[in-house]
């Protein structure tokens, strides 16, 4: 067997150094507490999709250190967003995204956009539901129709909420004017105290509201009706060919180590597939449940933002 040279040697050292340093690495981390920031305010529901993942995460004793849920509204979700983007290179710091994630750096109202972060994993799809105040005489699509021009409360200038009035306003050939708020606690006041006419809300932000009667649901926007909600039609078998829902997923600053986020995609794989998961958050809130991840999340990200372009484009809003 030929003789290795002492630089050949010096080499192998090396290798073998990065490869147990990425390693220890790998076994350190995290060695302290993981921010969970969410780009809206306490109540909404991706709070309640963060608080969820913090609380599960450590039931299930998947992770070594405490996520710490952190609320950082305003901007449309930009307050948050732009704060987690300046984060480069950071693996501690982890953050709950919305539509606004998409919509808003479109609208050129954004510093960041997607390219600045990195996609971790979607582990739910959230539908929407048409509601109204419970004391409204509004009853049904139809009654919707009748009244030509409307309010609706929103929790941004453009976002899942806005792209369905858009897409409402346009088949049923009325006006509908979006009024923005900075999270879903005001936007619900707002409704509940009759200051909009309707609300697109996640079931886990008002279903509450409607099985108490304060809201009336006139329809969802799943291809099939929910099971919690079995009296509820959704848009399509009433004659509206209206079908979206709400992208649940996590990202991480731009250039964090492949370690972190291998960590991250591997604990939020075991949380998306546990039973306490999909009880007590996909079943209990009518969620779709999914897990995506890599590639095929960038690639899911990649299709989410031409459909905002292309329904933002078509319905004027860009």
């Amino acid at each position: 067997m030929p003789k290795l040279s002492r630089f050949a040697l010096a080499g192998f050292a090396m290798l073998a150094g990065i490869g147990s340093s990425a390693v220890a690495w790998a076994q350190a981390y995290p060695e302290r507490d993981v921010t969970l920031v969410v780009q809206s305010s306490a109540g909404g529901g991706s709070d309640i999709f963060a608080r969820t993942i913090a609380a599960q995460m450590s039931e299930l004793e998947l992770v070594e250190r405490a996520l710490l849920v952190e609320n950082r509204p305003g901007g449309s979700g930009t307050v948050a967003y732009a704060y987690t983007a300046g984060q480069a290179g950071n693996p501690y710091v982890l953050q709950t995204i919305a539509s606004s994630f998409f919509t808003t750096p479109l609208l050129g109202q954004s510093p960041v956009g997607p390219d600045d972060f990195t996609p971790v994993a979607a582990i739910a799809g959230d539908p929407y539901v048409l509601a109204v105040n419970g004391q409204s005489e509004i009853q049904t699509l139809e009654d919707l129709k009748d009244a030509g021009s409307l309010t609706a409360g929103t929790t941004g200038v453009v976002n899942d909420q806005t792209i369905l009035s858009s897409l409402l306003s346009e088949a049923a050939g009325i006006e509908i004017r979006n009024v923005p708020f900075d999270g879903s606690g005001e936007e619900m006041s707002a409704v509940l105290g009759g200051h909009v006419d309707l609300i697109f809300g996640n079931p886990s932000e008002i279903g509450e509201q409607i099985e108490a009667g304060e809201l009336r649901a006139l329809a969802v926007s799943t291809a099939e009706r929910l099971e919690s909600m079995p009296d509820v039609p959704t848009f399509i078998e009433q004659g509206y060919d209206i079908e979206h829902v709400q992208l649940r997923a996590i990202v991480m600053p731009a250039d964090v180590p492949q370690e972190a986020l291998d960590y991250w995609v591997e604990r939020f794989e075991a949380l998306a597939t546990s039973d306490l998961w999909r009880e007590e958050y996909v079943n209990r809130h009518n969620l779709e449940a999914r897990f995506v991840a890599g590639e095929e999340l960038q690639a899911l990200f990649d299709q989410t933002n031409a459909t905002f372009d292309a329904l933002m484009t078509e319905a004027g809003l860009i």
